[in-house]
């Protein structure tokens, strides 16, 4: 059992998330929105998920200096240290490796779990499981691991992790041998069908000494330009140093940066009910639905001779639907939309 008082979380919570327009706006993007329609946001069930891991005081919000009042309403059990604004989006490498400035100057032994805000987690023993067996193996290993996500289907809108042997008898991280672009459809079959590869879903665990050494030998750049306001990190000069030295990084994924190219990257085949949330056809795809395969958002919704459609409107507001199929339909009160989901990718160009 690895040392909890070192356990610390940071989670990401600075995107548009133009995909899940109109719903999802700039000034107010999906991680504030209780797209599930269960009452809570994203970030906020998130948020209460890593408190099985640890305390509200090791978790600490990384997000866009925009959102900042929108994480301490959603938030409010956090002070202003744990949330870290970036003055612009440059990816996710930079504001991973502030991150990892920022924890290391508060406890240089820190094991550290980093994961988005927006993801739907359906089995919350298992994940919390598996995060303890990464931290227990990061604890004691100069190790990067990510979780790989055992996949159910070829799935073309995700990233995947090779691994040599899926043979997991020993149940200890698997060495990763590359990380593999988003591929077509007969790749993803290959994929699926070799038992070698998993869904990158972007969730890492690693001890903050290890990381930054990463950073050190992989993105110097980064590392150089954040490593410089270590005096200012958690005292109140570090805004004005990270507003001055933040948008001069490289914006580039922390994949790039580091984990493609480093050699002490490890994976753990993981299933817990992932799935990212990217588009309105996965909350279709995740949510409950009708016999008709519909899923409704909304307390005055009528169907008629409607199928495998994602219904999501404002309370109170009686909307008849009649003789739509796999279609998305979201009511925002200021804007309509009324999309076919097999056309769903055009959405995020529609948010422009």
């Amino acid at each position: 059992m690895p040392n909890s008082s070192n356990t610390y979380v940071a989670i990401m919570a600075g995107g548009i998330g133009s995909r899940f327009w109109p719903a999802s706006r700039e000034e107010r993007p999906k991680q504030f929105l209780d797209i599930l329609g269960v009452g809570k946001s994203l970030i906020r069930l998130t948020f209460e998920r890593f408190l099985k891991l640890c305390p509200a005081s090791n978790i600490f919000i990384v997000t866009n200096k925009q959102y900042a009042g929108l994480v301490k309403e959603h938030l409010p059990e956090l002070t202003d240290n744990q949330i870290l604004t970036e003055p612009s989006r440059n990816n996710t490498a930079p504001c991973i490796a502030y991150t990892a400035f920022k924890l290391q100057a508060l406890n240089p032994e820190a094991n550290l779990v980093v994961a988005p805000s927006d993801h739907i987690i359906l089995k919350e023993e298992a994940f919390v499981d598996t995060l303890q067996q990464g931290l227990a193996f990061t604890a004691g290993n100069d190790a990067l691991l990510t979780l790989g996500i055992t996949p159910t289907r070829p799935d073309t809108g995700y990233g995947y992790i090779e691994v040599p042997s899926a043979d997991n008898s020993s149940d200890q991280p698997l060495p990763v041998k590359a990380f593999k672009e988003k591929p077509d459809r007969a790749t993803a079959q290959q994929y699926l069908d070799s038992g070698n590869y998993f869904w990158n879903a972007g969730i890492f665990v690693w001890r903050v000494s290890s990381l930054l050494k990463a950073f050190a030998e992989n993105a110097p750049e980064i590392h150089r330009i954040l490593g410089a306001g270590t005096e200012q990190y958690n005292t109140p000069q570090e805004q004005a140093f990270i507003d001055k030295a933040y948008p001069t990084t490289p914006s580039i994924s922390v994949d790039y940066a580091i984990m493609e190219k480093a050699s002490n990257v490890f994976t753990i085949p993981s299933d817990f009910g992932w799935s990212d949330l990217g588009t309105w056809a996965s909350l279709h795809a995740e949510s409950p639905k009708d016999k008709a395969g519909n899923v409704v958002q909304g307390d005055a919704v009528q169907l008629i001779d409607t199928q495998n459609t994602l219904v999501r409107t404002p309370k109170g507001k009686r909307i008849v639907i009649g003789g739509l199929q796999d279609f998305i339909v979201v009511d925002e009160g200021d804007v309509l939309l009324i999309w076919p989901k097999s056309r769903e990718q055009e959405i995020k160009k529609l948010a422009k």
